[in-house]
């Protein structure tokens, strides 16, 4: 390698067997990477759940050029440029009814952050400042920062940290291997655990807390589908108690399940919802906080010179961002990307589904076009046996990621049967191959 790989410490990855033998991709195009010896790889999980139109699509690399030219930067705050409020109209226009405003970040560890400060002081300008306890799930990812770590429920993502937030609980999680195992979409059982969220309301009692949040479907923790009837319950116990529910949609927005977030697939309107991601199609940086306007509009009072809300980034709303923003949501469009996801769902589920019965196989768990294969963890080496397919795909031709002993698909939204066919192919001889 030309490149001395000792300086990059790199995230979320095993450095040290990494830079022993380097995984470099250089280049890619529609559904594939190409590596640096060469080869291609399948995308299977549009590269971290981001890339939902592709790589390399011309409308949104054209965009990020001819913005670059026009105007790279302007302040965020006290100033504006039209791309951003343009792409706000547009994002509200996709969210469901009553999903009426959008604040800008640069990823989803900001949006979840922004959301709970958002939660803690809509109720503080509302007259109920004593409501600042945030519950989360376990099992539950909200991104890296202080804030999503604590009400974030992956323990090794907690564990070194310190204590985190205070006054923060946690929901169980909705997986129930023995009762739901090989389900396809969203399983008969566990509607139940929802009404942890009761008992938790009343140890510390309902004026007390600010906001629930959720993944609607949790995916960096293995891809767990909710319970039928659960979202709805959550939503239901919550607006009974005035409390706020927050949809991290960072990985199921913009078109993963066939919608255009899980709050329409599943039916349930949260009061915000995180986004990230397929905002830019990973291209740049870029997130946002949608809200309904019963929040925005608490804090649109007092005299008109004073600031309403004491929160924002340097690249809230970037030009160059908004520009790669709004042509990621016109190739959506333009391509029936989301139409694309939803038709190809039971096909997608099927191939899913065949590898039921392959070596070390004990789960399979799949909506629109996401899924997740639950592998029996070594003896005494839990997450080996993942990694090890992990591997093994990577030299097969295919990108595959791990969780524990989870392997996690989510591949770009234009994939097509000849593609998914492949994926499988590949998938199947990894799984058979593993000891």
């Amino acid at each position: 390698m030309e490149n001395d790989l000792r300086a990059f410490w790199m995230p979320f990855t095993a450095n040290r067997q990494f830079k022993k033998n380097p995984r470099m991709f250089v280049a890619a195009d529609g559904m594939y990477y190409q590596t640096s010896d060469g080869r291609q790889v399948l995308d299977g999980t549009a590269g971290m759940w981001c890339c939902n139109a592709g790589h390399n699509r011309p409308k949104i690399t054209e965009a990020i050029g001819k913005q670059a030219k026009e105007l790279d930067y302007a302040p965020a705050f006290q100033m504006g440029h039209s791309k951003v409020f343009e792409l706000a109209n547009r994002l509200v226009e996709l969210a469901p009814e009553g999903i009426d405003h959008a604040f800008f970040t640069n990823s989803g560890s900001e949006s979840v952050d922004t959301a709970l400060k958002i939660a803690i002081a809509y109720h503080r300008a509302n007259g109920e400042g004593q409501r600042t306890r945030l519950i989360g799930r376990e099992r539950g990812y909200h991104g890296v920062n202080f804030g999503g770590i604590s009400v974030g429920g992956i323990v090794n993502n907690r564990r070194f940290f310190g204590s985190l937030l205070n006054g923060v609980d946690h929901l169980p999680d909705t997986h129930i291997p023995e009762k739901n195992a090989f389900t396809r979409g969203q399983p008969e059982f566990g509607v139940e655990r929802a009404d942890a969220l009761e008992k938790i309301i009343a140890l510390h009692g309902a004026d007390t807390v600010a906001a629930v949040i959720v993944e609607p479907m949790a995916g960096s923790t293995g891809v767990l589908m909710p319970p039928k009837g659960y979202l709805e319950r959550l939503r239901e116990i919550t607006r009974k108690h005035g409390i706020l529910l927050i949809f991290d949609e960072v990985i199921t927005g913009f078109g993963r399940l066939g919608s255009n977030f899980a709050a329409q697939h599943f039916g349930v309107t949260p009061d915000l919802m995180t986004t990230a991601k397929g905002l830019t199609n990973g291209v740049i940086p870029m997130g946002a906080v949608l809200c309904s306007a019963k929040i925005h509009d608490v804090f649109m009072t007092g005299p008109e010179h004073l600031i309403e809300l004491f929160h924002g980034y340097t690249y809230s709303g970037n030009p160059i961002a908004s520009a790669a923003g709004l042509a990621t949501l016109e190739t959506y469009q333009d391509e029936g990307l989301f139409e694309n996801a939803a038709n190809l769902s039971s096909y997608w589920e099927d191939a899913m589904h065949s590898l039921r019965g392959l070596p070390h196989v004990i789960d399979i768990r799949n909506m629109g076009l996401i899924g997740a294969v639950e592998l029996e963890p070594m003896a005494d080496e839990p997450t080996k046996r993942a990694f090890q397919a992990f591997l093994d795909a990577y030299d097969q031709g295919l990108l595959i990621r791990t969780t524990g002993d989870i392997i996690a698909l989510s591949p770009p939204l234009m994939i097509n049967k000849q593609q998914i066919d492949e994926l499988f192919e590949t998938l199947s001889s990894v799984l058979k191959g593993l000891q």
